[in-house]
């Protein structure tokens, strides 16, 4: 399924071959949690600003409108219209993150909903089947994602649950893609390492589910409170005990900094809010570095927001319309930013595609990484 067609030192260019079309790689993940994305973007716009796969997320569509209801309209592609790829988070982040009650069991976990407060349990085998439901393409084992720092005894307790999780999630997946009516019975499952910021720990788990010899491998459990030098070290340790030959995924991250920075170490698949939500609010990615459109200067500013940029905002709209319309509350401000953000990140990945197949990535690197990154 996945096969590297160019490496550039560790940087890999490659295609991910998926029952729902090619994947090419490295490539940016657009995050629709509740199979929307933020800001008024449509399935239709994600084709037309370069989308290659949509991410949304177990949890939130279990509570809304509820995976069967998207199983009855013929699954989360069919749903919301988007006949690309799609990966579903396992919701193991959500549960971790917004449920402030929460009691982890060997059979998994018992929290309240963040939305009404009713009680909710959820595991392996119950993340596998609401994936089932929506029909995705990959799915993301379950999972428990640690706070950085943890203390290491219960980090290293954790592993060994989150690896016991994913041999049951395996299990699960393999029952559930032989049902006679299940949607996608070609369903993929990708493990996710974990460890925290402790070396060892990272390495171990990484060799236990590498031997799974799972279709991906995910590495979760960062840019969430350690320094971006600790998690390109943890990249470092980690790599070389993550297979060659499947395809590599980097959980929420991050900045265009951090994807390059990422693709030097091996990585192969991103995803993360950060486009669309600073889009929303006016702080904008260009090929120069970023801009926040809030500011006066670009009251009477004709040019586009990036002059290289050849999005459907960039080629219609100016940098004084757009910054108009955030100071008078229109909905169309985020719009036409979210477009502009998301298509950057889709760009942003289709060059440095090129540059690994060209062998210069380190040139792209070494102009880039710093330029991206300092606001204008």
């Amino acid at each position: 399924m996945f096969k590297i067609l160019h490496k550039n030192k560790r940087a890999r260019r490659g295609e991910f071959v998926t029952v729902h079309g090619t994947i090419q790689t490295p490539v940016f993940m657009n995050v629709g949690t509740l199979a929307a994305i933020k800001g008024a973007v449509s399935a239709m716009d994600l084709k037309e600003i370069g989308c290659q796969v949509e991410l949304s997320n177990t949890y939130h569509l279990h509570l809304r409108p509820g995976d069967e209801v998207i199983k009855e309209l013929g699954g989360l592609r069919s749903f919301m219209n988007w006949d690309g790829p799609v990966l579903t988070d396992s919701g193991g982040f959500q549960v971790f993150s917004l449920a402030g009650l929460r009691k982890i069991k060997e059979e998994g976990v018992s929290f309240r909903s963040h939305i009404d407060g009713h009680e909710i349990f959820m595991g392996p085998e119950e993340s596998m089947r609401i994936q089932s439901n929506l029909a995705s393409t990959i799915a993301m084992a379950f999972d428990e994602c640690v706070e950085n720092p943890a203390p290491y005894e219960y980090v290293k307790e954790s592993c060994a649950r989150t690896y016991r999780w994913l041999k049951r999630c395996r299990e699960e997946m393999e029952r559930l893609n032989a049902l006679p009516d299940t949607i996608n019975k070609s369903q993929l499952l990708f493990g996710i390492n974990q460890g925290g910021t402790y070396d060892d720990l990272r390495i171990e788990h990484m060799k236990l589910i590498a031997g799974l010899d799972l279709p991906g491998y995910a590495i979760g459990g960062l840019a969430v409170g350690e320094s971006h030098e600790e998690m390109y070290h943890i990249l470092d340790m980690v790599e070389p005990y993550a297979p060659e030959d499947r395809p590599r995924y980097l959980m929420g991250v991050g900045t265009p900094a951090n994807i390059i920075e990422s693709v030097a170490r091996g990585i192969d698949f991103f995803d993360c809010v950060m486009a669309s939500r600073n889009a929303r609010h006016g702080f904008i990615f260009t090929r120069h570095g970023t801009m926040n459109m809030m500011n006066e200067k670009y009251a009477r500013d004709t040019l586009p927001l990036d002059p290289d940029c050849r999005c459907p905002t960039c080629r219609n709209y100016t940098r004084a319309y757009i910054r108009h319309l955030f100071k008078a509350g229109e909905m169309l401000a985020m719009r036409l930013c979210v477009l502009h953000n998301l298509y950057f990140y889709n760009e942003l990945t289709a060059r440095i595609r090129r540059a690994i197949e060209e062998d210069r990535f380190d040139t792209f690197r070494e102009e880039n990484v710093e330029k991206l990154s300092r606001r204008l």
